[in-house]
């Protein structure tokens, strides 16, 4: 059943601004833990040079991506079915290399593995100069950068201690042991930020 969250709704826009800034005129986009769908939808249309593969590891939230999917027509070749698929993996079955991969709001709702399941596999699947681009709120220096991201976070620790409000250096720290570079981190609405990583080229 294809599902429509308030969240990608709002952020949509801003995040496909940032897409357009970094990436190149065309190629292979993996989303990562897509949700409902919704943002792979939208960046297939706002992005006509690219192909988008969205991936997700709940069963309900592939139904949702896949009904989003074929309401679109993923016949144009440029939206592609869901891939089922656990960052913590060894192997990411089904995706390859591509030039680019996506992830918004995933490392702070996860265990501290899912983390560093998604930068390894960034390391694997990069293409040289490809981009990892992640969305959602993140500490400076140990600090929240706004009280509703400390309410926030103190709210994801309460419904589990493995989740909470991720550090940017800590992020950065695992990137780099990836081979992946912080290359720019862009302040986005509601209180979070975007952080895009280069794999070197």
């Amino acid at each position: 059943m294809k599902m429509v969250w308030g969240a990608p709704e709002r952020n949509k826009g801003p995040i496909l601004e940032v897409l357009r800034g970094v990436l190149g005129e065309r190629g292979v986009m993996l989303e990562v833990s897509s949700g409902s769908g919704q943002h792979a939808v939208f960046f297939a249309e706002g992005l006509p040079g690219w192909v988008v593969q969205p991936s997700d590891v709940s069963e309900e939230n592939l139904g949702s991506i896949g009904a989003w999917v074929r309401e679109w027509g993923e016949g144009s070749g440029r939206l592609r079915g869901p891939l089922r698929l656990d960052v913590r993996a060894a192997e990411w079955e089904g995706v390859g290399e591509v030039d680019a991969i996506f992830n918004a709001n995933m490392v702070h709702i996860a265990p501290w593995a899912c983390a560093e399941g998604l930068m390894r596999g960034a390391g694997r699947h990069l293409r040289a100069g490809g981009v990892l681009v992640m969305y959602g709120p993140f500490k400076v220096g140990g600090e929240h950068t706004a009280y509703s991201n400390e309410a926030f976070d103190a709210d994801l620790q309460s419904r589990d201690p493995s989740w909470g409000v991720r550090d940017l250096e800590q992020i950065t720290a695992l990137a780099a042991a990836a081979g992946l570079c912080l290359e720019s981190r862009r302040p986005m609405p509601a209180n979070n930020q975007t952080l895009i990583f280069r794999r070197p080229g």
